[in-house]
């Protein structure tokens, strides 16, 4: 259960600060779904604001790395967080940027040797290797 109004988009947009958000999601993602962490996030119109434009910087700007890597990045932290809603919508998002169904097996293998491996080395509280020390 929710711990705040999951608004209904109509209701949301009453606000023209939440408006032109939700204009941009739909604009920057090419459709008219607006799921519940945005309208969950309207009912602080500055939070809504602030994250949407983080969020656009990070998520859909063009750089280095491919949309679909973006979105695994964003999987595997969400698994790590235990955050059940990011897995599942950026899980979705994946899949409609390409992922496979032979990628999803691999990454989610990938993800938990690294869990695995973290635990060991963490109890293990093995040095670090002078090799693997980041330069600056």
């Amino acid at each position: 259960m929710s711990t705040v109004k999951v608004l209904s988009v109509s209701d949301a947009e009453a606000d023209p600060r939440v408006k032109a958000v939700f204009d941009d999601i739909r604009a920057v993602r090419k459709t008219d779904f607006i799921n519940n962490f945005w309208r969950g996030l309207a009912n602080q119109p500055e939070l809504l604001e602030a994250t949407w434009s983080r969020l656009k910087v990070v998520m859909s700007a063009d750089g280095s790395l491919d949309p679909l890597t973006k979105e695994l990045i964003y999987m595997a932290v969400s698994i790590a967080n235990n955050c059940t809603y990011c897995i599942h919508s950026h899980t979705a998002a994946a899949r409609a940027k390409g992922m496979s169904d032979e990628q999803y097996e691999e990454f989610l293998a990938v993800v938990g040797m690294a869990f695995q491996t973290n635990g060991l080395v963490t109890g293990l509280q093995l040095p670090i290797d002078e090799e693997f020390e980041a330069q600056s």
